[in-house]
């Protein structure tokens, strides 16, 4: 674990976001290795030194009805770049993607990240078409939560308890 969050420090670094950090080896331990992980990581190792990270989760594709493994980040330590080592991590990333019957893999990129952008084309991957990235974070996201919505609506999770009594409710109406 704290050799995952070295890694994840060095990326940070890298990707000239140091200030940005806010997880702590605390929070990542907990949320990567607890009891209820949120992410899973690879680490990519030469002989005994770990020289590279990919963290990663699965998101669900509802157009193809298939996971998709969602790679949250890659990084690769400077000095071990151009050695195959960030292509053996996306190669045991497709291969649990294949695994887990994923219909694909995604990721973003830094525009700046020229090296990257040519390494993930050579690859054969592309930018997805006309979609963006959006992001709700901070305050923002604390305001929505907080919001006290009126009308009609009403959003609430489709748990096995809350299908079954919606069948119920269902059978009691006809």
């Amino acid at each position: 674990m704290s050799t995952v969050w070295a890694l994840i420090r060095g990326l940070a670094r890298y990707e000239r976001r140091s200030h940005a950090v806010k997880a702590s080896a605390a929070r990542i331990k907990q949320d990567g290795f607890g009891r209820r992980p949120y992410f899973k990581t690879l680490l990519c190792m030469r002989g005994r030194e770990p020289v590279g990270f990919a963290l990663y989760f699965f998101a669900y594709s509802t157009f193809r009805g298939r996971p998709i493994l969602y790679l949250e980040d890659l990084f690769v330590l400077p000095r071990h770049r151009g050695c195959g080592a960030g292509k053996a991590l996306l190669a045991a990333l497709a291969r649990i993607a294949v695994e887990k019957r994923c219909g694909s893999m995604a990721w973003t990129v830094l525009r700046w990240n020229k090296p990257a952008i040519t390494f993930y084309e050579r690859l054969g991957a592309g930018p997805y078409g006309d979609w963006d990235l959006m992001r709700l974070t901070g305050e923002p996201l604390r305001h929505l939560a907080r919001a006290n919505v009126t009308g009609r609506h009403t959003a609430r999770g489709t748990t096995g308890k809350t299908r079954r009594r919606e069948r119920q409710e269902a059978r009691t109406k006809a």
